[in-house]
């Protein structure tokens, strides 16, 4: 084993670190500003929307799930930028790809919301 903190010490070393992380990826990274600006006026909606709990749930999860790739995507390009500014193409294919998994969890969220809302402007039957 390695040395260092255990039990209720450790949790609370890695929710430290957790917190200088988001606050890092507030700091640095536009597009993570722009998904928690986008989670802070979404959110009140999906809790105040009149839909079942299953429906709730989808729309939360999508939204917290943009954010959440988005810091997988920004730990990606940080560490391809660490190791050096000269042009690779592995390294460019890298951040592309966490790229294209932001896209693909916006294109989530935006066919969740668009679904859920289309169904409760459905006359009822």
């Amino acid at each position: 084993m390695k040395p260092g903190k255990t039990g209720v010490a450790r949790i609370v070393a890695a929710g430290g670190y957790s917190m200088q992380g988001l606050k890092a990826a507030y700091r640095h990274e536009a597009a993570f500003r722009q998904e928690c600006w986008l989670l802070a006026i979404l959110l009140p909606v999906a809790l105040v929307w009149n839909v079942g709990p299953v429906e709730k749930v989808l729309l939360i999860g999508s939204l917290m799930l943009v954010p959440i790739v988005e810091l997988l995507n920004s730990a990606i390009e940080s560490v391809v930028d660490r190791i050096g500014p000269e042009y690779h193409e592995l390294s460019g294919r890298a951040k592309d790809i966490g790229s294209a998994a932001v896209l693909l969890t916006l294109l989530l969220a935006a066919i969740t919301w668009g679904l859920i809302l289309w169904d409760s402007l459905e006359p009822a039957s």
